[in-house]
Parts: C-alpha cells; sequence; structure tokens
C-alpha cells in the first residue's frame, strides 16, 4: 500500500508539522523546506449533487446533497489552512455526470474516481447524511473498506474524534462498506455519514453553520490523529 511505503515517513513528519502550523502560525527554516518538499493530498468528495439530492431531511425538507457541499467546504478550508492539497471531487450544486439522462449515476461515480486517481489521492474523505426507517436513529457512523487496515485506522481516528465534540448526541459508528467510493484508491479512504435526516433533532442540528463547522473539524482533527 502506497502510503504506507514510500510516503509513511513523509506524511507523518508533514502531517505534525501542519498541526503545528495551524497552532503557531507558521513554520521556519529547515522545517519550512521539508513541508515544501512534499504535500499530501486529501480528497473530500461531498456527496451526490444535481438531480440525485440524496436524503431530504425530515423537518428542514434541506436536501443531503446541499449540506454535504456545505461540510465539504469547511473540511477542505481546515485542510488547506494547515498546509495540505485539498481537493474537492464536487464543488457545486451540480453533479459530475453530465446531462441527466440514463446511466448518469454510473457517470457520477466515474468521475469521482477519475479524480481520485488523477491527483494521486493520498486519503479519501466522502461527506454523506444517513436515514433510516426508525425516525429516533441519530448521529455519525463512518464507514471503511474491510480490506484496507489503513482505512479502518483512519475511520477510528475520526469516531473518536466526533466522540469528543461538544454537541455530541451519540457514540459515532465504525463500519466496515461494500462501497464504490471506498474502491477508488489503495490508500485510506471512508465515508463520514455525518447524521441522519431522518431524525428531526439530527435534522436541525446538521442545517446550523455552527454544527457543520463542528463536524468538519472533528472530522479533519481526527484525520490529522491518523497521519500524526
Amino acid at each position: 500500500m502506497k502510503l504506507f511505503t514510500l510516503k509513511k515517513g513523509a506524511l507523518i513528519f508533514i502531517a505534525v508539522l501542519a498541526a503545528f502550523a495551524s497552532l503557531t502560525g507558521g513554520i521556519c527554516g529547515k522545517a519550512a523546506e521539508a513541508r515544501a518538499a512534499y504535500t499530501p493530498t486529501i480528497v473530500i468528495d461531498a456527496g451526490h449533487g444535481g438531480v440525485d439530492a440524496g436524503v431530504y431531511g425530515v423537518k428542514t425538507k434541506a436536501k443531503e446533497s446541499d449540506i454535504n457541499l456545505a461540510i465539504a467546504i469547511y473540511l477542505k478550508g481546515y485542510f488547506a489552512d494547515a498546509g495540505f492539497n485539498a481537493v474537492m471531487t464536487r464543488k457545486t450544486q451540480a453533479g459530475l455526470y453530465g446531462l441527466p439522462v440514463r446511466g448518469f449515476k454510473k457517470r457520477d461515480m466515474q468521475k469521482r474516481r477519475q479524480i481520485i486517481e488523477d491527483c494521486d489521492a493520498d486519503m479519501v474523505i466522502s461527506i454523506h447524511q444517513n436515514s433510516a426507517s426508525q425516525r429516533s436513529r441519530r448521529g455519525s457512523q463512518i464507514y471503511y473498506n474491510p480490506d484496507n487496515l489503513a482505512g479502518k485506522s483512519l475511520a477510528e481516528n475520526i469516531k473518536n474524534s466526533i466522540d469528543c465534540m461538544n454537541e455530541l448526541v451519540r457514540e459515532a459508528d465504525v463500519l466496515a462498506g461494500d462501497y464504490y467510493m471506498l474502491e477508488c484508491t489503495s490508500n485510506p479512504s471512508v465515508i463520514v455519514e455525518c447524521g441522519f435526516l431522518t431524525n428531526a433533532e439530527d435534522d436541525q442540528l446538521l442545517n446550523t453553520e455552527e454544527y457543520r463547522k463542528s463536524i468538519a473539524y472533528a472530522i479533519f482533527r481526527g484525520a490529522i490523529a491518523y497521519l500524526a
């Protein structure tokens, strides 16, 4: 696995420097030169988009795709401010499929995979919202590829970070999943279901700017903990 062969030492060193820089406001001397030598690429995927709205909020009727994008934008900002190369698969409310004709969902997913492969992603974080027939279900779930131990470790670090949120509604779950977005790279990738839009309380929370920023920062903090 690439992350744990050629790039392990560089990623750990740069992750620590990036975290330190975000606290101190900068890096000087040889440390700055080392950080400039290699910048890890984090791909942030905002799920759904365009005619594929995903789930709708049970109370707010807000589109999952819009919530995903808002959280993804905050997450990209945290990574970029810490010195990482942050790439978004979807930057607008539109999907990535071209015309919304037959087969658009497959084209959309293939385009996301192409972006991940073209930028040689060191890590992939896909942002989604959840749904359930039981409207009492709430909280976050993080999925990883069961064949990727690094992805499981990333998921566990993000779980631990989300569990430390001041707004925690319940501890997050870490689950193995067989999903297309988890198979687009041999490097660690996760799907973060930030909450259940079928739950009225989660729906309200996820439609506030403060909570979106908070959970985006928790995801970022978990990723940094994994790298460091």
